[in-house]
């Protein structure tokens, strides 16, 4: 088994008194790569580590999650493009636009995330889409950016059958993750229709955990979890769904089964 958990925030401090026992599970699980989104200027250190300590296992990204964007974002976003000038991260992440939290800086949101797609096609890097309740307006903002080279995943997709076929028209990937388990989903009813050369299996940890776990903090393990709904989806082995969504995450992001292509 060969599992690639695309998203887990694992730097978190919800991680803080078994950071390392969690990561044993993970690899334990299966879950033999784990990509870490940055969030803002904090959690960069953090995340470091991890890709340091966890060589091949674990991989950083660079970007400014919306959440995090304020009056104040291009000092910040000077921030994470010194980083990229430095050295090399997967993909720029996590980017986009959060309509749930504060609309206060929806505007300095659509900036920040267009500034950023221009450094994904700079350097040659998908993105890592954070698209809560405006998944069609960054639908709308990709097609606008009009460049096939962009390319990327909506992380933790929840939309509609239009949506998802928008998105892979695009060339872009969904990301799905606990979600999928829940009773409320439509994905089971969305996911069937789509290629499952367009998914890539996610946690969001320590958020969105899947059942069993709903309530509880989520880890990289429990992507084993969203593989095996994925597979009662798709009508197929379990080691099909890991087989094909790793290999459209080292596609994706440029890795190998034992760290980064051309690194």
């Amino acid at each position: 088994m060969w599992l690639v958990d695309t998203h887990a925030h694992l730097y978190a401090h919800a991680f803080g008194a078994d950071r390392d026992e969690m990561i044993q599970r993970a690899l334990d699980a299966g879950v033999r790569q784990l990509l870490l989104p940055n969030i803002d200027e904090a959690s960069i250190p953090g995340m470091l580590a991890l890709e340091e300590a966890y060589p091949g296992q674990c991989f950083a990204m660079m970007g400014l999650h919306p959440c995090s964007v304020k009056a104040d974002y291009a000092d910040t976003l000077a921030v994470m493009r010194g980083w990229l000038d430095k050295r090399r991260f997967i993909a720029i992440g996590e980017i986009g636009i959060d309509l749930y939290w504060d609309k206060t800086f929806v505007e300095e949101q659509k900036q920040a995330f267009l500034v950023q797609v221009e450094w994904a096609l700079h350097f040659d890097l998908p993105i890592v889409i954070h698209a809560r309740e405006s998944t069609e307006l960054l639908i709308d903002l990709v097609s606008g950016v009009n460049d096939r080279r962009l390319r990327g995943v909506f992380h933790c997709f929840t939309g509609t059958q239009a949506e998802a076929e928008r998105i892979v028209a695009l060339g872009f990937k969904l990301g799905i993750g606990g979600v999928l388990t829940y009773k409320t989903s439509t994905l089971r009813e969305v996911l069937p229709k789509i290629p499952l050369s367009s998914v890539l299996l996610e946690t969001d940890s320590p958020y969105l955990p899947p059942v069993p776990y709903r309530g509880k903090r989520n880890e990289s393990a429990y992507v084993k979890l969203v593989a095996e709904r994925l597979a009662e989806v798709y009508e197929l082995p379990l080691e099909v769904i890991a087989r094909q969504t790793s290999q459209n995450a080292r596609d994706l992001f440029g890795l190998s089964e034992v760290g980064l292509i051309n690194s």
